[in-house]
């Protein structure tokens, strides 16, 4: 392959490989179609890489160049004994055209399933075709029959079900879909109530696809929305915290949903209210993996903020515990959340049966080690705080160094 010299005209001036499928821009430059698409669509200045002219976004402004196509698809099958591979002739490129009179058909009983089917099949196909599809404005038809379903309450798991794997498809591929489902609560209760019926159903599969996409959502929402999120909600993403069965990518949904909503408006109350204190201390006692038991400890910290939240962590027998046994042991990020924990509960919270829990369970010790361990200084002074607060209770234990209650080690 190395001794044969490939034609300058037949080679991607962005790849800089022999061209399978050839298109030329408006500027009269001509690319390998999957070049330039990937070029325009990830460009910040929409600009013809050559001549650096404006070009326009869209792939429909690319006109394909069959006679260099066949030119090249020619020259490969002469030299095929020299190492070069055949390249096929390309598929058609799916048009507007095609997928419009796929959204008509999405109007008609008869064909609302075929078309719903054929849509989700050329999202999963390749690139190209998603491109072309969010900016046919399936994405914006996708929510608004999710929207529909929710009002009519149509609760048909498989239209369900593929309507939110194209919106998920197509995400990535659509600047705008802020406007479409992060200016109202429309699309987020759409979702909530997706969650609600199939969680009940336990049916998995949609609430696999829904929650990952609630999490997308809230990810664009405006913070004023959130600050406004109802109960209901809030007992719907607890749920999921709940069902073992769901995937890991949902349960970490939930919980960032949970961390990105917490600080907002009276949520931490709610969110409190729904019963998630005391099934992050149950998930977390399933031992789950570093990232998930960081999203948990993070949670954990903001909600015991607030009373309410801390009353729920102490009634929990193994509250104190899972703590403590987590100090040390998972990361930096982790440590620095669980000691705001015990700070919190040790200044706001700490009844005598509380302060004796602590030492029972390790929590004072794991103080001790915090104080001695290569942690940063900032955490080492907020443990040493803590013990400070309790030094009469805690100073008579074995495990206490009298030193560690001083501001100044030996």
């Amino acid at each position: 392959m190395a001794e044969i010299e490939i034609p300058q005209y037949f080679v991607c001036p962005i790849s800089f490989q022999i061209m399978e499928d050839p298109v030329t821009t408006v500027t009269g430059i001509t690319y390998d179609r999957e070049s330039i698409e990937e070029w325009l669509r990830k460009a910040n200045d929409c600009v013809c890489p050559v001549s650096k002219q404006p070009l326009p976004r869209s792939s429909q402004y690319l006109t394909p160049n069959h006679t260099l196509r066949r030119l090249i698809q020619a020259w490969c099958s002469e030299n095929t004994a020299n190492g070069v591979d055949r390249i096929p002739t390309p598929k058609t490129p799916l048009s507007m055209i095609q997928v419009q009179k796929l959204l008509k058909g999405l109007e008609a009983p008869h064909s609302f399933g075929t078309s719903l089917e054929k849509l989700h099949a050329l999202a999963t196909q390749s690139q190209r075709n998603r491109t072309c599809m969010a900016e046919a404005g399936v994405a914006k038809a996708m929510v608004k029959l999710i929207n529909n379903s929710f009002k009519d309450g149509n609760t048909n798991a498989s239209s369900v079900e593929e309507a939110l794997r194209i919106v998920h498809l197509l995400w990535n591929n659509h600047s705008s879909m802020k406007p479409l489902v992060g200016e109202s609560l429309d699309f987020i209760n759409s979702l909530t109530w997706v969650l609600k019926v199939h969680l009940d159903d336990s049916n998995s599969n949609v609430v696999n696809e829904a929650m990952p996409l609630l999490k997308l959502t809230i990810e664009v929402a405006d913070s004023t929305l959130l600050g406004n999120l109802s109960f209901e909600f809030f007992k719907e993403m607890v749920r999921v915290l709940k069902k073992i069965e769901l995937s890991q990518k949902t349960i970490k949904s939930a919980l960032h949903v949970l961390v990105q909503t917490s600080v907002l408006g009276r949520n931490r109350t709610r969110i409190v209210e729904a019963g998630a204190v005391t099934e992050l201390i149950e998930l977390e006692l399933e031992k789950p993996e570093k990232n998930m038991t960081e999203l948990i400890f993070n949670l954990l910290a903001h909600l015991c903020c607030c009373a309410d939240g801390r009353e729920q962590f102490l009634r929990h027998a193994a509250g104190i515990a899972v703590v403590s046994k987590r100090v040390l042991r998972v990361s930096a990020a982790t440590d620095e959340r669980a000691i705001h924990v015990f700070s919190v509960i040790a200044k706001f919270s700490a009844s005598n049966e509380v302060v004796l829990e602590m030492l029972r369970v390790g929590a004072v010790s794991k103080l001790c080690m915090v104080m001695q361990a290569d942690c940063g200084a900032y955490l080492k002074e907020k443990a040493r705080d803590i013990l400070r607060l309790h030094s009469k209770v805690w100073n008579n234990s074995p495990c206490i160094q009298l030193y560690l209650f001083t501001r100044h080690q030996r």
